[in-house]
């Protein structure tokens, strides 16, 4: 995917930033994914066995010949890649230990991993997301390992997701690991439910952005989109 560089005047990144800026996110629990109380009841091995029989008689509805040798293993295939991979981060089992480091260094700057790639999938339609996070924050006292913050974004782009729930998701456990409100989340994606179905738009891609502590204000903001945009 192309990057491109993410403005902070852009009608996606303001329409989300008058939602998302304020040091609290104001979205009561719409940030949570939706599951049900008894969601991890059931094992993955259970979850395995019944999703390839219900994806066996989808392919089946849809005409498909389950004898021949290229489908005949698709089901479990499915079933295996929905619970083990794609969707692996619903289960909190999963979630990433974080490690955390004093900031020996007293390094008082913004530290900034850009150009974090994902996968996700779109909840309305099932079909793939992708693009890039980049995520910034000022230590209050901790560091956090570098590959840990990678960590974060995939945990959470594997489940059904919608771009703006994921973006702050992925602020709201940085803010939780660091304690600190000093936390800044861009994503830039591209949805295959806009560009393979529907419109069939390929160009245009999507950006969320939330900013809370530090990054509400003007000037830091405006370096940390400075520095995302550089090469």
């Amino acid at each position: 995917m192309k990057q491109k560089e993410i403005s902070l005047n852009s009608p996606r990144i303001r329409s989300l930033r008058d939602h998302v800026e304020a040091d609290e996110v104001q979205f009561v629990n719409s940030y949570n994914t939706p599951l049900r109380d008894d969601a991890f009841e059931m094992d993955d091995e259970t979850k395995i066995k019944k999703i390839s029989k219900h994806f066996e008689a989808i392919m089946e509805t849809l005409g498909l010949d389950l004898s021949d040798d290229s489908l005949r293993g698709t089901p479990d295939r499915v079933a295996k890649m929905y619970v083990k991979e794609i969707f692996s981060g619903l289960n909190p089992s999963n979630k990433p230990s974080i490690t955390l480091f004093d900031n020996k260094y007293q390094y008082d700057e913004m530290l900034v991993e850009k150009d974090i790639t994902f996968y996700s999938n779109c909840e309305h339609h099932f079909v793939p997301i992708y693009g890039k996070a980049h995520v910034g924050y000022f230590s209050s006292g901790k560091v956090i390992g570098l590959s840990k913050i990678n960590r974060i974004v995939q945990y959470y782009a594997k489940r059904p997701q919608v771009q703006e729930r994921l973006t702050v998701q992925i602020a709201n456990a940085m803010k939780d690991a660091l304690k600190t409100q000093d936390v800044a989340v861009v994503i830039d994606a591209t949805h295959l439910c806009v560009s393979s179905r529907g419109v069939g738009d390929t160009s245009s891609t999507t950006g969320t952005a939330h900013f809370s502590g530090k990054f509400t204000e003007q000037r830091t903001r405006q370096e940390f989109l400075d520095f995302i945009n550089s090469k």
